[in-house]
């Protein structure tokens, strides 16, 4: 049993709860490798671990993305060798870590044009893009031409979204909180932006489609956002909620879709859509290829060292980022 570097929590709370302390990482068992880290990622599931939002047994690692080289493989182990670079977006959480040993089945080998820093800014961002834009379709499906309105543009997500629905000839609709925010949305590829601290955000929709609303919401904000993007759905619509970054959603109750328009209401989470080794590589290898294409850019705007994953915190919190942010190990 050797040791390494990592941040904890004892208990769920705010930015102070996490500790940087040296603790024990050992070899792997049957169907994990070991990696020593050289990026690890910052999303904002990170801050629902550790308030409690989502809980945790204590005490806990904290982090679901990183990038780095394989130290050791365990039993079982087939698409993964020692030395191999690699990146993931997996549970357990655990990424804020010098090394870690972890389950092997979403560790994908990071293409040799891809560097650590965004390998692990990629992969939680750039997959969650990936299986809204490409699997959490409206009923009618998405052409080229059509309108989807995307919450939080600015966002880590939201700037490769952008981009990516640009490249499918989609017309995206990006809300963000200050004029600079919905600016870089605008120049990483969103056809229109909104300003929703002052502007009406359902107003500008109706008006950039003619009244007739868009195909589909894409909501990672939640409790402040959920009413108005129900009324920005054409009828038939699609409300895809996949985050609570103002709090989570009160109950529904789903009689309330059928005046407006017999809405559907989804509420998404990536780890379904990589829940085996097969369908995590055929989704990493499309996000591979769009971002080696450089239809897809990775922004990272902020860089910390891991153990300063408080003040990240705390800047993620109060909406001081835009795009990604990466730890340096």
């Amino acid at each position: 049993m050797s040791k390494t570097m990592a941040i904890q929590i004892d208990a769920q709370g705010g930015p102070e709860e996490m500790k940087w302390r040296e603790v024990e990482v050992g070899e792997p068992g049957a169907g994990e490798v070991r990696i020593h880290h050289h990026a690890v990622g910052l999303n904002y599931i990170d801050v629902y671990h550790r308030t409690g939002l989502y809980p945790l047994s204590m005490p806990s690692g904290i982090g679901m993305e990183g990038a780095g080289v394989v130290e050791a493989v365990g039993a079982g182990v087939t698409h993964l060798k020692v030395g191999d670079r690699v990146a993931y977006a997996a549970n357990p959480p655990g990424s804020y870590a010098v090394d870690r040993v972890m389950p092997a089945m979403n560790v994908c080998q990071l293409p040799d044009a891809i560097d650590f820093e965004t390998g692990a800014a990629m992969m939680l961002k750039g997959l969650t893009a990936q299986y809204l834009l490409k699997k959490t379709l409206p009923v009618e499906g998405l052409e080229a031409g059509d309108f989807v309105l995307f919450h939080a543009a600015a966002g880590g997500v939201g700037l490769i979204a952008c981009q990516w629905a640009k490249a499918l000839g989609l017309q995206l609709i990006g809300t963000a909180g200050s004029d600079d925010k919905c600016a870089l949305a605008k120049a990483h590829g969103a056809a229109h932006v909104i300003n929703y601290n002052s502007q009406d955000f359902v107003q500008e929709v109706k008006a950039i489609t003619g009244g007739k609303g868009v195909k589909v919401v894409y909501d990672s904000v939640g409790k402040d956002t959920f009413e108005g993007s129900l009324s920005c759905l054409r009828p038939f619509g699609l409300m895809a909620s996949f985050g609570n970054a103002s709090g989570p959603v009160a109950p529904v109750a789903p009689g309330m879709l059928g005046p407006k328009g017999s809405l559907y209401l989804t509420r998404q989470t990536l780890f379904t859509h990589i829940s085996s080794r097969e369908a995590t590589q055929a989704m990493a290898n499309d996000l591979f290829a769009v971002v080696q294409s450089g239809e897809v850019v990775i922004e990272i705007n902020q860089r910390y060292a891991l153990a300063d994953a408080a003040q990240a915190h705390r800047d993620l919190e109060a909406r001081k980022t835009t795009g990604c942010t990466i730890f340096s190990v």
